[in-house]
């Protein structure tokens, strides 16, 4: 689950953008549309724009969703989930779940290989498990895994999996990516050189990385659900939404994700609807402000609770997302089963706000009109990372909402690997401004309980509550919906009370695809779910080898 750029932008000559968006060996030809009937062929390649350049391509080792989306490619889990949010097998073929709940056996599909050529089986499986759960694996997705009381395998095929006690997310766990055992068993996977050049089971092999600009990957011709129509997947790395946009519409790219404004005011003309398919859908994360609650400033929950009612999310999500997004008031996302609606949210009141701040000891100002306590301002730096047009209006916009209850806030755009490596994961920052995917299951261990405050590990604010502790284990601990539902209805009262974070809203997924990429289905799991299936039809084909 993290952060950011998402799945799925800096000026440069327009005619750079053909040369970066083709690997060396490929050529671009003008398309030669037909009105003759679409069908499904090989060939051709899809180029994505993606904000954010990946960390590392070993799956286990990476907290952003720029890693992960390339990862998902090129790996496979046990499990996975299918277009209707249920999940279904992906490396294993099926499962059983004993009646207690507590043994899953998983039947794994024969005849996987990894792009090595080299067979998959159970070892795999078994090294996945053992690597991840090592201390000396900086992962931050141990946590589910040390549930396992057992782990064996009766056979190359067959992976038994037994736990001590009931762990409700459980079967949801193994949609981790399985590993090659045959690659890295006996070596520091810190130092592996599948970080850059990985081997997977997925529908696409690694071909190329270079640095800052693409990330380039080859249909895998032996992908057990079937070959991918599209030859090459092409990430391309621009770290502006609006370079990103103009390259679009230049045919550089094939899909993105739009802003709300260009979705709203720039891509309403038969020019672009002519050439582009656009998409719209609840996104699965949420846009929120995290306090370091080891910074002296927020320390008290009554400045993290002034901080909230200063801030005008109507305002935010007309604004900012024109009107396509909810408010946030937690870190589950309206429409899920564990959603508590009845979570009362800190209401707009800039009056409110400064009573809580003079509480809180900051009642005089300054001749700037800044509130001081013991001679010293209140101010503090919001950090966003770079090329995030949507998080800096935001952070535009809250900067000046905070001004006018006297905090003076400064803003700071780093670049997204330094702002994971060097702030993130160090918790060297005051405020920062990002976003968490969240997955299905409402288990959310990782991001909130007080063991997970170390380097690199999720719960980078430093939050720690006894009472959230308790409840994160009863959540997952139990198979009863209900008592997991009065667990995370009663986190979430918790959470609007402390405001750890101030939950901003939860955005509309805004997705954009060449009309020329057949065989999108927009679906629960939004419209990457059957990306194998899309195709190009022969006669507008524009990649040609």
């Amino acid at each position: 689950m993290r952060r950011a750029p998402g799945r799925c932008l800096l000026f440069l000559l327009l005619c750079a953008f053909f040369l970066i968006a083709c690997s060396p060996s490929e050529t671009r030809q003008p398309p030669a549309r037909t009105a003759s009937a679409a069908i499904p062929v090989t060939g051709d390649s899809l180029v994505e724009g993606t904000i954010g350049e990946a960390s590392t391509l070993i799956p286990i080792l990476a907290s952003d969703s720029s890693s992960h989306a390339v990862a998902g490619q090129i790996y496979n889990g046990l499990i996975k989930y299918d277009k209707n949010l249920k999940i279904t097998g992906d490396l294993a073929e099926s499962y059983d779940i004993s009646p207690d709940g507590l043994t899953i056996t998983f039947h794994l599909r024969r005849g996987v290989r990894w792009h090595d050529g080299q067979p998959f089986s159970a070892r795999d499986v078994l090294y996945t498990y053992r690597v991840i759960i090592d201390p000396k694996t900086p992962t931050a997705y141990a946590e589910d895994f040390k549930q396992v009381k057992n782990i064996s395998a009766p056979d190359d095929h067959t992976v038994k999996v037994v736990y001590a006690e009931p762990f409700a997310p459980a079967l949801a766990s193994w949609g981790t990516n399985i590993l090659p055992a045959h690659l890295l068993e006996g070596q520091d996977i810190t130092k592996s050189p599948l970080a850059r050049q990985p081997v997977g089971t997925g529908p696409y092999r690694f071909k190329e990385w270079i640095a800052g600009q693409k990330i380039v990957l080859e249909a895998n011709p032996d992908y057990f659900e079937g070959r991918p129509y599209i030859d090459r997947y092409i990430y391309r790395i621009i770290p502006d939404t609006s370079t990103m946009y103009m390259e679009l519409k230049a045919g550089a790219i094939d899909l993105m994700g739009l802003t709300p404004v260009q979705y709203a005011r720039q891509t309403a003309n038969q020019n672009f609807t002519s050439r582009f398919n656009k998409y719209r859908y609840p996104s699965s994360g949420y846009l929120y402000m995290g306090y370091n609650l080891r910074h002296p400033l927020f320390g008290d929950k009554r400045i993290r609770q002034a901080l909230t009612a200063a801030i005008n999310k109507d305002e935010l999500i007309q604004g900012v997302l024109f009107g396509m997004g909810q408010k946030a008031h937690g870190p589950i996302v309206p429409g899920r089963w564990a959603y508590n609606p009845n979570v009362k949210d800190i209401a707009y009141d800039p009056q409110h706000a400064a009573q809580l701040m003079a509480q809180a000891g900051w009642k005089e100002k300054n001749s700037d009109g800044i509130l001081v306590k013991d001679g010293k301002p209140f101010k503090f730096t919001i950090l966003t990372n770079q090329g995030n047009q949507q998080r800096l209006m935001t952070a535009q916009i809250v900067q000046q909402r905070l001004r006018q209850v006297g905090i003076d806030v400064k803003i700071r755009i780093v670049e997204w690997a330094a702002f994971l490596k060097e702030f993130i994961n160090k918790g060297n920052f005051e405020v920062v401004m990002l976003a968490w995917s969240i997955s299905q299951d409402p288990d959310m261990y990782d991001i909130w309980h007080s063991s997970k405050t170390n380097p690199g590990e999720l719960n980078f604010i430093g939050y720690k509550n006894p009472e959230v502790d308790r409840l994160l284990v009863e959540g997952r601990s139990t198979f009863d919906l209900e008592k997991r539902k009065q667990a995370y209805f009663r986190i979430q009262e918790i959470l609007a009370e402390e405001q750890p974070y101030t939950f901003l809203y939860v955005p509309d997924a805004l997705p954009v695809v060449s009309v020329r990429i057949r065989g999108v289905e927009p679906a629960p799991a939004g419209i990457g779910h059957n990306q194998i299936k899309w195709f190009v039809p022969k006669n507008e084909q524009v990649y040609q080898p």
